[in-house]
Formats: structure tokens, C-alpha cells, sequence
């Protein structure tokens, strides 16, 4: 990406302004934004870059050079080195999703993605849906790792995605959520959307949609239990908003209420929970097949430490 690059030859009609109003004033945008020019060095004064807050002599070259904005939606060709792949099929491939890539491109969001990492690697995949998010047939959070399916042909895509609408999908999870929830198996059954007060984060509200999480306690430490979780709806942030809402947050999920001393003593700088195991029916031959991920090492180690009680 390129710079534009503006030049103005001051003729003393700005003399003793300050740099920032001139330069929102040239450029038609707000203060504010004219002050991130000057943050980033942007704005020059007779080869010398300028603070905000300078006052502008009579005469001078004024260089402002305004950097390119990137799009939000473009999807950026990024080896991914943790990323692995644990299947390969003619109509799609399963893959094992670090902690900290996203599915796809987003406004707001500039690491990477998994459409990214494919492509770096070489990998076609399906042209359907949006182009930023193309082969996607469901996602897994920025903070979530674990089996990931991504559709490579577009008869991949309208079978997954499909399989995913109607449910036919198995998706089990793992979370370690804090306490012991009561009872030890059990379903639950809220519907979620927007929380009223974030627009960032989602709660059990009364109109919210239609939302179903299965669970049963694996193993129970004290301080926390490592349950499995089988989703029958995908709605965004499920789990974590489920566990929050029974007062069982996620181990290491400071959005919905974890405890940050308890997330500081497990080395957790994310949320536990891990996309585990995922099966559905094979898009080329109706066979059912299933892709398990073992934990990666900061979920490990969480376990481990709460095994040994050392937490």
C-alpha cells in the first residue's frame, strides 16, 4: 500500500494556527483524526516531521502524507505455522485452528485468518458466500482453537452448509468452566442475542434466538470442571454465554465473568475452550466422518496445573 502524499506552500494565511486544525481543515476530516496523522508521523514541516499542538509559521512546505486505507474485508495471503491440517478432501479440508486467527476477514480485526493461511498454502477453496469469506461453512471465535471444516468446491460447500442449517452436524466441545456445575449432565436451554448494554458481547435475553447446549461433567477439579459440551444451534459465543449465564464462566473468559486471579494461576490468557472432535456426513460419498484435535499446550498446561493442585 501507497501513501497520498500532500504538499502545501504556506502563504501566511495559516501563520500562528495550530498544525492540526490547518491539516483537518485541508484534508475535510476531524481533529481527531488529523491528530492520529501527527501520532504516526505523518505531517512534516520543511522535512521535519511536526507535533500537533506546533504553530504554523508564514512560510514553509507542508508535507502531510495520508496512508492508504486498508480494506477491512480483503482477505490477506498469511502462513499461519501452527495451523495444521488433519484432513484433505477433494470438497474440503479439516483443519486444526490456532488461538488468535479468525475465520475470515473482518471490520475491526487485522491478523490472520484461516482463508488467509489456505490460500498461502496454496489451497483452492470455494467460491460461495461472501468473497471475504468464502468455503466458510461455520466459524470457531478468535479465541477458540480446535477442528475447523473449510469447503474446497462449491458441491462441498451447499452439502456442509447445509449439514450445519439442519443440524446433522456432531460438534463437540471442550471447556473448563469454573465451579461444579449442578446438576453433573444436563441441557441448556436459553435463548441468546445481543447483550443490551455491549454491543461487542452476547447474553440470555428474552427475544433472543432459539439456543441449545448439551453437557456433561468429564472430570471435576474444585476450583474448576472439565465438561464436554455437544451443540444442537451455533450461535455466536454459545457456550461462553450459556456457562456464564448458569455462573460457571469459561476458566480464562474475562468478557463473561471469569475470575482473573484464577485465570493469572492457570496461565490462561484466553478462554478454556476447544472445538474437540467434529463429524459429519463425507460431501462426496455420504460416509460418516469425524476429525479430533488435541489440546494445545496453554490448555494443557491449565489441566495439568489443576490436576497436580498447584492452583
Amino acid at each position: 500500500m501507497t501513501d497520498d502524499v500532500r504538499v502545501v506552500e504556506l502563504d501566511g494565511r495559516t501563520a500562528g494556527e495550530r498544525a492540526d486544525t490547518v491539516v483537518a481543515e485541508l484534508l475535510g476530516v476531524s481533529r481527531s483524526a488529523a491528530a492520529a496523522l501527527f501520532g504516526d508521523k505523518c505531517v512534516e514541516l520543511d522535512g521535519r516531521a511536526i507535533a500537533k499542538s506546533a504553530k504554523l509559521p508564514e512560510r514553509g512546505s507542508l508535507r502531510i502524507a495520508v496512508p492508504e486505507q486498508r480494506d477491512p474485508l480483503a482477505v490477506v495471503v498469511e502462513e499461519v505455522e501452527d495451523l495444521k491440517i488433519l484432513g484433505d478432501e477433494d470438497d474440503f479440508v479439516v483443519i486444526d485452528k490456532p488461538v488468535g486467527v479468525a475465520a475470515h476477514p473482518s471490520p475491526g480485526w487485522v491478523g490472520p485468518t484461516v482463508v488467509g493461511a489456505l490460500a498461502a498454502r496454496g489451497y483452492r477453496i470455494s467460491t460461495s458466500g461472501a468473497a471475504e469469506r468464502a468455503g466458510i461453512v461455520h466459524r470457531l471465535d478468535v479465541g477458540t482453537s480446535g477442528v475447523m471444516v473449510v469447503a474446497k468446491t462449491e458441491h462441498g460447500y451447499t452439502l456442509l452448509k447445509r449439514a450445519f442449517k439442519d443440524r446433522t452436524v456432531d460438534k463437540v466441545y471442550h471447556a473448563l468452566v469454573q465451579g461444579l456445575p449442578d446438576p453433573l449432565e444436563g441441557t441448556i436451554d436459553a435463548p441468546i442475542g445481543r447483550h443490551p448494554g455491549f454491543d461487542w458481547r452476547f447474553a440470555v435475553v428474552e427475544d433472543g434466538r432459539h439456543s441449545l447446549t448439551h453437557y456433561e461433567v468429564i472430570e471435576a477439579f474444585g476450583k474448576a470442571s472439565l465438561v464436554e459440551v455437544h451443540l444442537e444451534t451455533g450461535r455466536t459465543h454459545q457456550i461462553r454465554v450459556h456457562f456464564s449465564a448458569l455462573r460457571h464462566p469459561c476458566a480464562g473468559d474475562l468478557t463473561y465473568g471469569a475470575d482473573p486471579k484464577l485465570a493469572a494461576a492457570l496461565g490462561l490468557t484466553r478462554q478454556w475452550l476447544h472445538a474437540k472432535k467434529l463429524g459429519f456426513h463425507h460431501p462426496g460419498n455420504g460416509e460418516w466422518v469425524e476429525y479430533e484435535s488435541e489440546y494445545p499446550q496453554d490448555l494443557a498446561y491449565a489441566l495439568q496445573a489443576l490436576a497436580e493442585h498447584r492452583v
